[in-house]
């Protein structure tokens, strides 16, 4: 495949200023690439290769150029590494630590930096989400409200799922309920394997899924998407396309005027549910201290373009006229709630999101003790 603007005369494709190589270590269905950069100038020569690392990275529209190699990472050469989904690639970091660099579920680094795993997170989140959106409710259930859900069956992939977390938390804080009053049904693993479930923690039978469960009246209300009956099975490429979903009962939400809802929790909290941290392993942390810093730089330049074009297109139906996506579509949404900029970077302006984040997993039994914030993160 061509990428670039020419090849040179080993036949390696070149792009500006960057060169594309492709891996010796192809994955199935999957994209591989090297790219260089120091400094703003290129070099191949044998005496003075860059270290190059790998990572896994999810190419949102604020990292697609990063990963495409239109943003380099000076002084180093990456490898990305397609992972689809990119949730598929949570797991095997924190497993087996596949990968230098890679996009994590910030509850999910949580855990896994109180089991030990050797990994240090940037202040850097790729999603951002509020999420009263997310729970949907089945018909007969008799739900109306959320204190409706005490002593209920509720569907989420995983415990530990920052999205359940999150909207956990949520019906902590606005309306006062105990989370732990409600029974909660998953069907997947935990990806940091050591976690051990609360109590009020049931697995899904082998081999049933949660939309089975909720079609079938088995539980009351579920997460929606990737964290509950919008998927199947353990994370895999397709699972969300292959996945049918509730078919024989109806569904609705749990609440209205949403968009509503996430601008008075956001006004009077200043919380801004954060998703996708950028971890590095301590390893490549300790042997090359300048490189988290550089690829924080890195990522905030990657992302520069895609505000511009927010700033571009102000009213939603502007953008829907464009053919903007659905990520375009979300962040335009999330800035006209949290203001010009939808996806802060650094610890300073992030501290209320991760200070109620670190306080739900402590209320919900999936942290022992609560870290100190500036153990959690290098800037």
């Amino acid at each position: 495949m061509q990428i670039g603007h020419h090849s040179d005369s080993d036949g390696e494709a070149t792009h500006g200023e960057f060169r594309l190589l492709p891996s010796m270590k192809g994955e199935r269905r999957s994209r591989r690439f090297i790219c260089l950069r120091e400094l703003g100038r290129v070099w191949m020569s044998a005496t003075e290769k860059p270290p190059c690392l790998s990572a896994a990275v999810g190419s949102h529209e604020h990292t697609k150029r990063l990963v495409s190699c239109e943003v380099g990472v000076p002084g180093y050469a990456l490898e990305f590494v397609d992972v689809s989904p990119i949730i598929a690639a949570f797991r095997r970091m924190v497993r087996r630590l596949e990968f230098d660099v890679c996009e994590l579920a910030p509850t999910t680094y949580m855990v896994a930096r109180e089991a030990g795993v050797e990994i240090t997170a940037l202040p850097v989140f790729l999603g951002r989400e509020f999420h009263f959106t997310n729970i949907v409710c089945g018909a007969g259930s008799g739900i109306e409200k959320p204190s409706d859900l005490c002593g209920r069956r509720v569907g989420v992939r995983a415990y530990t799922v920052s999205t359940g977390v999150w909207a956990r938390s949520l019906l902590r804080t606005e309306y006062g309920m105990d989370a732990n009053l409600i029974t909660w049904i998953v069907d997947d693993e935990e990806h940091v394997e050591s976690f051990e479930l609360p109590g009020n923690v049931r697995q899904a039978p082998a081999g049933v899924s949660l939309a089975d469960l909720f079609d079938a009246g088995e539980i009351d209300a579920a997460f929606t998407g990737p964290a509950g009956i919008g998927r199947s099975g353990p994370p895999r490429e397709g699972w969300d396309e292959s996945a049918d979903g509730p078919v024989g009962r109806v569904a609705y939400p749990l609440f209205e005027n949403t968009d509503e809802l996430a601008r008075a929790y956001y006004r009077t909290t200043g919380v801004y549910p954060l998703h996708g941290v950028v971890v590095v392993k301590n390893s490549v942390v300790r042997q090359h201290p300048d490189f988290c810093g550089t690829l924080r730089e890195a990522l905030e330049a990657a992302k520069q373009p895609f505000l511009a074009s927010l700033r571009e297109a102000e009213a939603e139906a502007e953008a829907e006229a464009k053919g903007a996506g659905k990520e375009f579509e979300h962040f335009q949404r999330m800035r006209s709630i949290v203001g010009d900029d939808p996806l802060p970077y650094g610890i300073e302006a992030n501290l209320p999101s991760i200070d109620a984040l670190l306080d739900a997993a402590v209320d919900q039994n999936i942290l022992r003790s609560r870290p100190a914030v500036e153990d959690l993160f290098v800037e």
